[in-house]
């Protein structure tokens, strides 16, 4: 049996992942700390010799993703609507950093590393995209908890659950 090309990503052996027991843990945080290492490192000598006025914003948008991931994966634990807001917030800034290096890739053209600016686009939308399956996952594994308030307190054997 033949696959055309675009079967071939759905014919992938299945590996199992490591657990996650932290942020850091998360794919989508080290992708995007990644980018953002080298969007600092690689990047950012280059704009400020063109001059390029959006860089401080490039870099605070850049570093706030991976920041809104883990305070989002912490936060989602106490309130979880404020940590899939958070998450939503790093998938907007995932769409800051694309607009940012399109912008960048069509003023200067050849005089910055149109690759490595193709190559950072290409993870910020695929980070993007894993951002919202995770929080697909996260209310997908949102149970409410009823609180103290809400427990029945005339008839506590009517509370007690197996």
């Amino acid at each position: 049996m033949t696959y055309n090309n675009q079967n071939i990503k759905y014919c992938k052996p299945f590996i199992p992942r490591k657990p996650v027991r932290s942020f850091r843990d998360l794919e989508i945080y080290q992708t995007t700390l990644r980018c953002s290492v080298l969007v600092v490192k690689d990047l950012v000598p280059i704009l400020k010799r063109l001059k390029y006025s959006f860089e401080e914003n490039m870099v605070n948008c850049a570093m706030s993703i991976p920041l809104f991931i883990g305070e989002a994966h912490s936060l989602r634990f106490a309130s979880f609507e404020g940590g899939v807001a958070l998450l939503e917030k790093s998938m907007a800034g995932c769409n800051k950093m694309i607009v940012y290096l399109e912008q960048m890739k069509g003023v200067y053209g050849a005089k910055v590393d149109v690759g490595l600016i193709d190559d950072l686009i290409g993870t910020y939308a695929e980070s993007r995209i894993k951002s919202f399956h995770l929080e697909k996952s996260w209310k997908r594994f949102n149970v409410p908890v009823p609180k103290l308030s809400e427990v029945d307190k005339s008839n506590p054997s009517r509370n007690f659950k197996y």
